[in-house]
């Protein structure tokens, strides 16, 4: 008997049948930030490419991040010049392809009496930064006590000397959503590509490879053909070729991060910025009406972390009742040969790596802010191995060029979709929906246009409206309601799990994304009691 899928299952269920049934030239694995610019890169330059996930896309490392994008001022102290003028061009590139996305914005630095780098070195080197950076932002500000509590009264100055100002850049929407946007170019220009379906090993066979997967979901198992494999699974890249018994000259040691997510502290619109007594930078980050702050950096011996109490005390101004949601993950760094890692930990930066064995290709490290060199990097490589790139030159990031931006700003405003905007909203409507959606918003304001109600707000406590969840429907692989609510938005980030589960609107989202299955979804991620709870 043939069932017919529910809807949100078509999209993954024809890639998977891609999937076993096609011959690939890239297989890349990993559905961070390093595996999809792979992908959008490679396919929008013509290559047959493939890309699986264990899990859901920017499901492990790249969904832990500060939401930050930035040029690596910290790397001065260890004179890694090189490095800082490759990063801030690369943050200043992203600015420039994504205006609406990646954003400048300050950094609001305060200065301890008595520490190890006095003030005037610190400011001096921020100016450094301004100008490896080639002067792309504000210029920086010397900042003195009476500046700091005119103007952020929040920070306790009772040890302060001073501080200063500088400038870097921030992603408006999470981290996971912004990586989401590279899967999503990747499949509209034909990349096959399917999360929670975990690669089981791959090995040489006539005319390339051929990688074993199983679909998590059905439980179904397919052999994928491709003539090269890029390996960009982060923090697990190293078990990855250990299983396949692929020796390589980099591996990763791990640094625990976490990040605390509370109510607003300061209306302000910058970063807060403080050393910790070992030197350690400390922010407190603005997201929408919430405050970030964090993070740490703990070595670790594994990928899998948590949360501790320590963790909580070290980043945690406030008592634990005032958490809303927190984050955890390991940033993976690279080093080379037979050290562990263990001399200047502090001093390792967030550079990457690519090492190519056999035909596979292995992403060590990397940071957001890099993306695009990563990207570029990999269709470099793939074509020095032998794939032909029919449009090399293509650019494949950024967003939609002027003409349309300028087209879906004039209907927003000729239907009156700025008035439709929740009182609650962060942002009017028209902005919110350009920044997320790109040119594809302009078919939800068809959608509008063709019934209004699509323009109502589903969970009250958030801001998404009914148009929004059929798009993640249709065009977002969500399989699971973790995936919406943590990845493809930040619902989970900034209201609180109590409240969610409560909105009166919940229901109705769980049957636009999943049809018959809601219930079964909601029972997943909150649990048999909780779920009942929604009814």
């Amino acid at each position: 008997m043939y069932l017919r899928p529910m809807p949100y299952r078509k999209l993954r269920d024809t890639n998977i049948m891609r999937l076993a049934e096609q011959r690939f030239d890239v297989l890349v694995l990993g559905g961070g930030i390093n595996g999809a610019v792979s992908a959008a890169a490679l396919a929008a330059r013509g290559v047959k490419v493939a890309l699986i996930d264990r899990g859901d896309f920017a499901s492990v490392t790249s969904q832990q991040s500060s939401n930050l994008a930035w040029g690596g001022i910290k790397y001065l102290e260890s004179y890694e010049l090189g490095l800082v003028r490759k990063l801030c061009r690369a943050r200043n590139k992203l600015i420039r392809s994504f205006p609406s996305i990646v954003q400048e914005i300050r950094f609001y630095v305060s200065h301890e009496r008595g520490f190890r780098h006095g003030r005037w070195k610190l400011i001096l080197g921020a100016w450094l930064y301004w100008l490896i950076g080639s002067f792309f932002t504000r210029k920086p500000r010397l900042l003195s006590v009476s500046d700091i509590e005119g103007e952020e009264p929040i920070v306790n100055t009772a040890t302060l000397d001073g501080g200063f100002e500088y400038s870097d850049a921030y992603l408006h929407d999470n981290d996971a959503r912004f990586v989401w946007s590279f899967i999503r170019s990747a499949l509209d220009r034909g990349c096959a590509a399917a999360n929670y379906v975990e690669a089981l090993g791959t090995a040489r066979a006539e005319g390339g490879l051929v990688t074993r997967a199983r679909d998590a979901i059905s439980g179904r198992e397919v052999s994928i053909r491709s003539k090269l494999l890029v390996n960009a699974c982060g923090p697990y890249a190293d078990f990855v070729n250990a299983r396949d018994q692929v020796q390589t000259a980099h591996r990763h040691v791990f640094s625990k991060g976490i990040h605390i997510l509370v109510d607003r502290l300061t209306s302000n619109h910058r970063v807060l910025t403080f050393f910790a007594d070992d030197g350690r930078l400390f922010f407190v980050i603005p997201m929408g009406a919430k405050t970030c702050i964090g993070t740490t950096d703990t070595r670790v011996e594994r990928p899998e972390v948590e949360v501790t109490p320590e963790d909580r005390r070290f980043v945690l101004p406030l008592s634990e009742r005032h958490i809303i949601a927190e984050r955890c993950g390991v940033r993976p760094l690279v080093v080379s040969g037979s050290g562990n890692g263990e001399r200047d930990w502090m001093q390792l930066s967030r550079k990457h790596a690519i090492e190519v064995v056999d035909g596979r290709i292995t992403i060590f490290g990397g940071k957001l802010t890099d993306c695009l060199n990563v990207g570029e990097e990999i269709c470099a490589l793939v074509g020095k191995l032998g794939v032909a790139l029919p449009y090399a030159d293509k650019v494949w990031y950024g967003e939609p060029p002027p003409a349309v931006r300028e087209e879906y700003f004039h209907q927003a405003r000729l239907m009156g979709l700025d008035a439709m905007t929740s009182p609650h909203a962060s942002e009017k409507l028209s902005t919110r929906l350009w920044r997320r959606y790109g040119s594809e918003a302009l078919g939800l304001l068809e959608a509008i246009r063709r019934d209004p109600r699509m323009a109502e707000v589903i969970i009250e406590t958030s801001e998404y409206i009914r148009c929004e969840l059929d798009e993640a429907a249709r065009r977002e692989m969500v399989v699971k309601l973790d995936d919406f609510l943590r990845r493809r938005s930040k619902i989970a980030l900034v209201v609180r799990r109590e409240e969610i589960r409560a909105a009166p609107g919940l229901r109705e989202a769980c049957r636009i994304l999943f049809g018959d299955d809601a219930e079964a979804k909601m029972r997943e991620y909150f649990g048999e009691e909780s779920a009942a709870k929604t009814a």
